[in-house]
């Protein structure tokens, strides 16, 4: 049978206070895990607590910390991890950069969009690394991009930076493995959230189209003809963090209804 369960577990998830990693965390307290969330905003965070499923032996928490601020996000984990808290499994997960052509792009975004996503990955893989050797388990799990397999229109920086992501975790599932830890990236297609529904109401303005014309020209060219939900995209990282798949490690899954083109 199928082991799924993550009962004893401690997971981190960061970007937790709505969409994906709302999601996420929701998923990981269902298969029994314990849940610290981890974003800027206290009151989505406390929400969020309170949506947590409980069982006995679990125990939920919250951080909070603003990952354009490296050095805070730095700062409150070390200071957690120095209390005596431990981490099996850790999910990479905040917001991406603003759009538009990587060769209009001022340095500077590329310098925020580094430090912002792979600077503040690497602090907190860290800080939990040593948990994680302990129990000889961990799950290390980046949410990053479509991009990663094909680069998207208008999309410079985040293309530019979720490569540097993509191929940090590459080369941590060779160093870590024979830790029995695994890193994967699961990449995210067009899913529902607040995020898409600004992305397509902004289209639908400089397109002059209506929200339901964008809507419907936004899915068909997802072969499943329909916007994938957070849920659906949770599933697929509550399995990664499982001991189901122990044996799964390096790979770039896109949960994209089929929309990436490539192999």
């Amino acid at each position: 049978m199928m082991n799924l369960q993550l009962t004893g577990k401690h997971a981190l998830v960061c970007g937790s206070s709505q969409g994906i990693g709302r999601a996420i965390a929701l998923q990981l307290a269902q298969q029994g895990a314990s849940i610290t969330l981890l974003a800027r905003n206290k009151d989505k965070l406390e929400q969020v607590l309170s949506e947590l499923d409980s069982a006995a032996g679990q125990q939920h928490q919250l951080l909070v910390a603003d990952f354009s601020d490296t050095n805070q996000v730095k700062r409150v984990i070390d200071e957690h991890i120095h209390q005596g808290n431990q981490y099996q499994i850790l999910i990479n997960n905040t917001g991406g950069p603003a759009p538009g052509p990587a060769h209009l792009a001022e340095s500077d975004a590329f310098v925020a969009a580094f430090s912002q996503h792979l600077i503040n990955n690497h602090n907190l893989l860290q800080a939990c690394l040593p948990g994680m050797r302990q129990a000889q388990y961990g799950r290390i799990i980046n949410v990053i991009s479509t991009s990663v397999k094909q680069p998207l229109t208008n999309l410079g920086v985040s293309n530019t930076v979720r490569g540097a992501v993509a191929n940090w975790a590459k080369t941590l599932a060779n160093e870590l493995g024979p830790d029995n830890i695994t890193v994967n990236n699961v990449l995210p297609g067009a899913t529902n959230t607040v995020r898409l529904e600004a992305i397509i109401e902004n289209k639908a303005k400089k397109l002059n189209k209506s929200i339901d014309e964008v809507t419907a020209m936004e899915q068909s060219i997802i072969p499943l003809r329909r916007f994938g939900e957070a849920s659906e995209f949770a599933n697929a990282v509550g399995f990664l963090a499982s001991p189901a798949a122990a044996y799964i490690s390096g790979v770039n899954l896109p949960v994209d209804g089929g929309r990436t083109t490539c192999l």
